[in-house]
């Protein structure tokens, strides 16, 4: 990730504070020195927000009228990054209505850490690469990335050479790369990038994926595919994934 994160105000909403008091812990082991903001009701959460300068929103999906939380960040400018916090054994439930992700609850101060950790790269801005010989391809995939929450620089190349020669020179976290291109194709690609640094997250695209190349995507390290046609929901859950915030 590129840019220099000085700090982060974050609110959590719980009923419980000794989940509260885990979150403080954990935020204060963090890379980044974070504020934190604490409401134990969605009523205090919605003042709080109000106030302004929360950058992230922590809420419990316990929490009665937790849904008003959300409805209160998306009426601000900048409306935060809001966050459901669900039990462990139970997150696909955990969804609160127009929260940006949700995560388990942390079970220890080191998870706190790890989960704030999570956070943190939300805010940072991270740097996309959109592979494609395609012109209208690479236009479509930088009109959704553009319009999602999180902060992505995107920069583009039309085949895999020219992807090979920006990775050299930019600090890329995710590429996006489409399988059928003239010269190396989407795989060979991918092997080399990996090969060059295994911490990139590559996603592949393409309109003919079979097991044979989803296989071999996988042995070269492929962290997700994409399935040409595709929508905005789609490249979404991609970057949930990515940040390690599932929906």
């Amino acid at each position: 990730m590129s840019g220099d994160l000085i700090s982060l105000r974050m609110l959590i909403a719980s009923g419980s504070q000794p989940e509260r008091d885990l979150w403080r812990q954990g935020s204060g082991l963090a890379s980044v020195p974070i504020e934190i903001v604490e409401a134990d009701s969605a009523a205090a959460a919605r003042t709080q927000l109000m106030r302004g300068s929360i950058d992230i929103a922590v809420i419990d999906s316990g929490l009665p009228d937790a849904a008003t939380i959300t409805k209160t960040s998306r009426a601000l400018t900048p409306s935060p990054f809001v966050v459901a916090a669900a039990p462990a054994n139970n997150v696909p439930a955990g969804r609160v209505e127009d929260a940006d992700g949700v995560i388990a609850k942390p079970a220890s101060v080191e998870e706190a850490r790890d989960q704030v950790e999570r956070f943190i790269r939300v805010k940072v801005a991270t740097r996309v690469l959109v592979v494609d010989d395609s012109g209208t391809m690479r236009s479509i995939v930088r009109k959704i990335l553009s319009g999602s929450r999180y902060a992505l620089e995107i920069s583009e190349a039309e085949e895999g050479i020219a992807a090979l020669a920006q990775m050299k020179t930019g600090n890329f976290d995710l590429v996006m790369l489409d399988y059928n291109m003239p010269g190396l194709n989407g795989i060979e690609t991918l092997a080399e990038i990996k090969r060059e640094n295994s911490r990139v997250a590559v996603v592949l695209m393409t309109s003919t994926l079979d097991d044979a190349i989803a296989d071999r995507a996988r042995a070269a390290g492929a962290a997700a595919f994409l399935k040409k046609p595709f929508f905005p929901k789609d490249i979404d859950a991609v970057l949930e994934r990515f940040y390690g915030l599932h929906k």
